[in-house]
């Protein structure tokens, strides 16, 4: 038999109307009143009928999330922690994968996938921000990463410059001094890649240190790439005693093209990355690298979402957030 609203409200020792508020996502509940509706849910097994509930109150509690790659680890983490923090407050999500493609892109603010959710977790990496605006309409949106940086839209990022700058002081105080920079292209000053470029470059300057163009290597962002790329700076001689990946799979490509030709990591060159992944700490050696606050963006990112949602953020300006950021030092740059 299945489980009902009354089966819950039995069951967290609450009314009928408390479940429905719960599931509603009604603001003006006690934390210890949810939490207890939340458990006897998980417990019961119980599922609302969607159907039923969006005819009433024309919301579908779903949360639409639109990512460039799923194979590439940051974004599958990523997308597992929207998935839990979006579940706690009783929303589902549905995932996009765009492959960086305009018409992906657009599609998710058009058609089925925008009239099943009730907002969008958006990381557009082709579409500009006058294209987004022309399809959003009134659906809310929330901005993921930094290809996007415009007042119109609520944005949620991580403090890419800072980080990057950070990271390279700790090498620099290693004694390392010719770093060289996997995934970015010299003269790049925005986006992703532009603003850890930036960071590394700051940290340079504050050392004394000259800044190398010849230490740059260009490369997706993909572990093949990142192998590529410290094979091509081997074979032309340049010389250099670390390697900053942009991203950790660039980093772990790099490190294993260096410990397959003998190079001793972090003895002759220290490897470092960004993103902490997950296989970050199971490498060998396990790679240091930037933490960027997965978590709290995944919270700040549906917290703003389900705000714009039910009205309680109404500035006519996006609401801009920065997440913190922790380095983990670990074997492979000490």
């Amino acid at each position: 038999m299945a489980v009902t609203m009354n089966d819950v409200a039995r069951a967290a020792g609450v009314s009928l109307k408390t479940v429905s508020n719960v599931l509603n996502d009604y603001e003006f509940i006690r934390p210890a009143t949810k939490q207890r509706v939340q458990d006897a849910i998980a417990e019961l097994g119980y599922e609302a009928n969607l159907t039923a509930r969006s005819l009433r109150s024309g919301k579908t509690s779903m949360l639409g999330l639109v990512l460039s790659d799923l194979s590439a680890p940051y974004y599958a983490e990523l997308a597992s922690k929207l998935m839990k923090a979006a579940a706690r407050h009783g929303y589902r999500v549905m995932v996009e994968q765009s492959d960086a493609e305009a018409s992906a892109e657009l599609g998710a603010l058009q058609g089925t996938f925008r009239q099943l959710t009730d907002g969008l977790l958006f990381t557009p990496l082709v579409v500009d921000a006058d294209a987004i605006a022309a399809r959003a309409g009134n659906k809310p949106v929330v901005m993921l990463g930094e290809h996007i940086l415009d007042p119109r839209f609520d944005l949620v990022t991580m403090k890419n410059e800072e980080a990057a700058a950070a990271l390279t002081r700790h090498l620099l105080a290693g004694g390392r001094r010719r770093i060289a920079v996997v995934g970015a292209n010299t003269g790049e000053s925005a986006g992703t890649a532009g603003l850890r470029l930036n960071g590394y470059r700051k940290a340079l300057e504050e050392a004394g240190v000259p800044f190398d163009p010849a230490l740059i290597a260009s490369a997706e962002w993909r572990r093949d790439t990142g192998a590529a790329a410290v094979a091509g700076l081997l074979e032309s001689g340049v010389e250099f005693d670390a390697v900053f990946g942009l991203n950790d799979v660039l980093a772990l490509g790099a490190m294993h093209q260096l410990l397959i030709r003998g190079v001793k990591v972090p003895q002759d060159v220290a490897v470092a990355g960004f993103d902490d992944i997950d296989e970050a700490r199971f490498a060998s050696p396990s790679l240091t690298t930037v933490s960027p606050g997965m978590d709290e963006i995944a919270e700040r990112s549906i917290g703003l979402l389900l705000d714009r949602i039910a009205g309680r953020e109404t500035s006519e300006q996006g609401v801009h957030v920065e997440a913190g950021f922790e380095l983990k030092v670990r074997e492979s740059a000490p």
